[in-house]
């Protein structure tokens, strides 16, 4: 069984490699240039910077996938609302492990104050990640519509979000 820890140092090779994959094959990310490690263990600095969790999928000693989230807008109203991002190793695609990282994901999200997670789903076509959202309690909020040029063609983002807690019947503690 997987187990869902907090990403390591020794983590971003793999995390690395997981989404070089996804960005030089797939659609998810509209990156379309691989950031190398130093890039990535930037980002992940960025994130932990901010309180907010990072995790991974391990499994066997081998990590299976990565979840993060990030401010969805770096302006301080924005502090409360985080945008999710999942990536598996293509191996794993299929068995769950999504969703074990995203509802994990959420849970430690809410615990450091985020009011509202949303998804930025990069492709229409995506039904895995369009289902494992749907299938955690976001709801759909809209399409943008051919914004993003990938792979010889017009790709559109998928947006969803979930209230997480007390969501907007609060103010926040941290206001």
């Amino acid at each position: 069984m997987p187990h869902i820890r907090p990403c390591t140092e020794a983590d971003l090779p793999f995390v690395t490699a997981i989404y070089a994959h996804h960005v030089l094959h797939g659609t998810g990310t509209f990156e379309t240039e691989p950031p190398t490690l130093a890039d990535m263990t930037a980002r992940r600095a960025d994130v932990l910077s901010r309180g907010l969790p990072y995790l991974v999928a391990e499994e066997a000693g081998q990590i299976l996938g990565f979840a993060y989230c990030n401010w969805f807008k770096p302006r301080p109203a924005y502090r409360f609302s985080a945008e999710d991002s999942i990536y598996l190793a293509p191996e794993a695609a299929g068995k769950g492990l999504g969703r074990l990282l995203l509802t994990a994901l959420a849970a430690q999200a809410q615990a450091v104050g985020v009011r509202k997670l949303i998804a930025v789903i990069g492709d229409s076509a995506n039904a895995g990640s369009v289902g494992v959202h749907q299938a955690l309690g976001f709801t759909h909020v809209g399409v943008l519509k051919s914004c993003g040029w990938k792979f010889g063609a017009w790709r559109d983002v998928v947006l969803m979000e979930k209230v997480l807690g007390e969501g907007d019947s609060t103010p926040p503690e941290a206001a």
